[in-house]
C-alpha cells in the first residue's frame, strides 16, 4: 500500500508540474498590496495530497504568495495544526485575524472559494 501511495504521490505531483496553471498578471502596486494581505495566511498541507495540489493550483493561478506548511514533513506545523485548528486533517488555511485570533478554515473548496472571493484575478 505504501508502494501504491507514493507511486500515485508521485504522479500527482508530477501532472501538477506538467500542467501548472499560468499566474495572473497585476500591476505591480495591486500585486505589492496582495502580497500584503496573503503573510496573514497559511496553508498547512501535504504535498501530494491530491486536494492540498488542487488548492495550490489556485494560489499560482491567483498570484498568492501564501506560506505553506506540510504537516507530514514538519513535527512543528503538525502540533500548530493540531493545536489550532484542532484536527489533523488537510488541506486547513489559517487566517490571522489579528487581535481576534485566528481562524482555521478546513476543506478544499471552502478555502477556494474564499481565496477566489477575497483576491478577485485581474
Amino acid at each position: 500500500m505504501r508502494l501504491i501511495r507514493l507511486i500515485l504521490g508521485k504522479l500527482i505531483l508530477l501532472c501538477n508540474w506538467l500542467f501548472s496553471p499560468r499566474s495572473v498578471e497585476r500591476n505591480p502596486a495591486l500585486q505589492a498590496d496582495v502580497d500584503k494581505q496573503t503573510t496573514a495566511l497559511t496553508l498547512y498541507q501535504y504535498e501530494a495530497c491530491p486536494f492540498c495540489v488542487k488548492v495550490r493550483r489556485v494560489m499560482k493561478r491567483q498570484a498568492l504568495n501564501i506560506n505553506t506548511r506540510d504537516v507530514k514533513r514538519s513535527a512543528t506545523a503538525r502540533e500548530e495544526l493540531l493545536a489550532g485548528g484542532g484536527d489533523l486533517k488537510v488541506p486547513c488555511l489559517r487566517i490571522d485575524e489579528g487581535e481576534h485570533g485566528y481562524q482555521w478554515m478546513y476543506e478544499s473548496g471552502a478555502i477556494i472559494d474564499y481565496l477566489e472571493n477575497r483576491f478577485v484575478a485581474g
